[in-house]
């Protein structure tokens, strides 16, 4: 519940500062893009991460492998 959670502030606080970079982009370039930035980078490795541990905590991986 609580990865849950954590995930969607994650998300939308993400989404906020990538259209708040992009808002601002048309009158400071160089700010603009230093949000953008930060915001990919912090769905690369924050959101991300999280997202798969949370999706595939509970599961055997072993069965989605191949196996001879």
């Amino acid at each position: 519940m609580f990865t849950r959670i954590l995930l969607y502030i994650i998300f939308i606080l993400d989404l906020a500062l990538l259209f708040f970079g992009l808002f601002k982009k048309n009158t400071d370039l160089e700010l603009g893009e230093k949000l953008i930035g930060s915001s990919v980078l912090i769905f690369c490795f924050l959101f991300l991460p999280i997202f798969l541990y949370h999706r595939y905590r509970k599961r055997n991986l072993e069965d989605y492998m191949y196996k001879d």
